[in-house]
């Protein structure tokens, strides 16, 4: 398909200012999609360090020597290396009473991801995450495109250290957001991609009918390489992960290398149908047709290669490919072709952004933009540039057609009729897609929405013992740790009493389990009655056991909280089918004030022992003794 300079003349300008423009758009559109760096809490000490021999874990790392550790910066780029790679950094203090902080890492193409947040002086993880592209979708604590995770609230800094092996590139553009922000961020960021693929994905289905009511090859393969363009980039950003093939972990590791040579397939087919290559030279011709076989059989040899291999197989071909088509155009302009130099244009555009896009996942220099972001530029740019050369080409077609035919002044009127229809018609899918895309983020938010409040709820009933309703053994380590914290910080006493139904088994004989049941109910309504404070916890930590956690409370007030409640039972009988079924408890109770993390749980297994002393005397009876007292 070739075009006469005449008619491209009429069109230099316009072609001039439409790439002006297109590049300055899609610069603001990508910096639209980079966050600002003083929008959110920053962390410090970023460091990394190699397990060749796979030898460190979340349990020894912390205890790794400092010369082990190199310092970096954030984005991390390593290049490609298959070892294990570990990342530390400090983030301050992330109790706030407004908001929640998340980390979120904005590269979702890592195979294996884990994450442990440590306490200031811990030597074992508070909390740990997994979210790689190797693991299932579902298996994240917080389902998002980038790997996303809640940091706990700690009035201290905490240590933040990330475990990441994958075949592909070691990047890791770490940030630590509030909720708040982070949602504002996503929106904007969502709504931006969201406008940026349904245009892609309106102009490969546009061409896609023009294919059939135009039986024109060109706007088939122009089709194929948008749409491909759509899902290659889609991937890079984890949509296709998260919307697409969620949980196919093996279609992940596979996808970027199917779409990325789909996309290099389609635009070296797409070259071939727009440019009078044939004409010119058949080596040349035999040359881009043997170029799109290639990429062709390396769609099928990356559903069973390694994806490390491919990868830079991929990257070494895609180079060679755009030079050769970039070449190509270049000898085609020399030969006035006209069409050739703006297809040269399109072409220098994604040679840019994919070289350096290549070069910067090898390693080899560093942008200052994320590579993702750098071939969305390129890639739009050249789609615009080449939607406008296909436009040009169809439609001198046309001309030429209603020329020979002696109907040149008729047929151009048509022709440009067909044109304002067609861009009234983008202007519709334009506009609805606006509309549909406005309607998805108020979907979004009403979700997040909705999903928070039932993330709450999930919350309070995992702490809620199913048969009491008092707190759970879960609830209660939970509460211990966090009430051993604030004695050690405030220095005041902390006092537990571990109580133990007495004699329950003979219970359970001789009524049944629902006889026992119905006692462990009576024990809690008869312990509420007697919970006096709204900082005092009582909980279910076992069959018959049950924990009552007293802050700021000395040894004599704790015991007479549990005296009481021995008392009050024993003087409380409890009618069961018509029988008067008499309950006792024992009870060990202590008291300290908590010096270190470990020292709660200390005192746990103190009063735990005074309960079993408490039995031994003969049951019926509260044992206390200060925790320092223990002999």
């Amino acid at each position: 398909m070739q075009i006469n300079s005449k008619v491209l003349k009429n069109y230099d300008a316009g072609l001039i200012l439409i790439t002006a423009v297109a590049v300055v758009s899609f610069i603001l559109f990508s910096l639209s999609l980079t966050p600002n760096k003083g929008a959110a809490p920053q962390y410090s000490q970023l460091m990394y360090t190699i397990d060749k021999d796979e030898s460190l874990s979340f349990d020894n790392i912390t205890r790794l020597d400092t010369d082990k550790w190199l310092p970096t910066t954030s984005p991390v780029n390593l290049g490609m290396n298959k070892a294990v790679h570990w990342f530390s950094f400090v983030i301050p203090p992330t109790q706030s009473a407004s908001d929640s902080f998340l980390f979120h890492i904005d590269y979702p193409l890592l195979d294996y991801l884990d994450v442990g947040v440590y306490s200031r002086v811990g030597s074992t993880p508070i909390t740990q995450f997994s979210a790689g592209d190797a693991q299932m979708l579902s298996k994240r604590p917080i389902v998002h495109t980038k790997p996303l995770f809640p940091l706990p609230s700690s009035a201290e800094s905490q240590r933040v250290i990330v475990r990441v092996q994958t075949s592909g590139t070691i990047r890791l553009p770490v940030r630590i957001w509030e909720e708040k922000a982070f949602l504002s961020f996503s929106t904007s960021r969502n709504l931006a991609l969201g406008l940026f693929f349904g245009v892609l994905v309106a102009m490969g289905v546009s061409n896609a009918f023009l294919t059939v009511t135009s039986r024109s090859t060109s706007f088939m393969f122009y089709s194929g390489y948008v749409l491909s363009l759509a899902l290659t980039l889609a991937t890079l950003h984890g949509f296709g992960f998260t919307y697409l093939w969620a949980d196919n972990t093996w279609f992940q590791s596979k996808a970027i290398i199917v779409f990325a040579n789909a996309t290099i397939m389609f635009a070296t087919l797409f070259t071939r149908s727009l440019l009078p290559v044939k004409e010119h030279s058949v080596l040349l011709d035999k040359i881009t047709l043997i170029a799109s076989g290639v990429c062709a059989l390396s769609i099928v040899l990356g559903l069973f290669l390694p994806y490390y291999f491919m990868i830079k197989a991929y990257l070494l071909l895609l180079s060679l490919i755009v030079i050769y088509t970039l070449a190509l155009g270049v000898w085609l302009s020399l030969k006035r072709v006209a069409v050739a130099r703006y297809f040269t244009i399109a072409w220098a555009f994604l040679l840019i952004s994919g070289l350096s896009a290549s070069l910067d996942n090898v390693n080899l220099i560093n942008l200052p933009i994320s590579s993702n972001n750098l071939l969305i530029i390129g890639g739009a740019v050249e789609t615009l540039i080449l939607a406008l050369i296909l436009s040009i080409s169809y439609s001198h077609s046309r001309d030429d057609l209603i020329e020979a035919q002696q109907f040149a002044l008729e047929q151009e009127k048509q022709a440009n009729t067909a044109k304002e229809n067609l861009l009234s018609v983008q202007q519709r899918y334009q506009d609805d897609l606006e509309y549909k895309v406005q309607e998805r983020t108020l979907e979004l938010e009403i979700t997040l929405r909705e999903l928070s409040e039932v993330n709450q709820e999930l919350e309070r009933l995992n702490a809620i013992d199913p048969l009491t309703g008092v707190h759970n053994r879960r609830h209660f380590d939970k509460r211990l740790r966090n009430e051993g914290r604030r004695s050690r910080r405030e220095e005041t006493p902390l006092s537990l009493a571990i109580i133990d139904v007495d004699y329950f088994k003979q219970i359970n004989d001789k009524y049944g389990h629902d006889g026992g049941d119905a006692c462990l109910i009576h024990v809690t309504k008869v312990f509420q009655k007697l919970i006096q404070r709204p900082t005092d916890d009582l909980c279910r930590i076992g069959g018959e056991e049950f924990a009552i956690i007293l802050p700021n409370t000395d040894l004599n007030g704790a015991y007479h909280v549990a005296e009481s409640m021995r008392a009050s039972l024993e003087q409380s009988p409890m009618t069961y089918d018509g029988e008067q079924i008499q309950l006792t408890v024992s009870a060990g109770v202590s008291t300290t004030v908590i010096q270190s993390e470990e020292h709660a749980q200390t005192l746990f297994r103190y009063a735990d022992e005074l309960l079993y002393q408490a039995k031994a005397a003969g049951r019926n009876i509260v044992i206390h003794q200060n925790l320092q007292d223990k002999s």
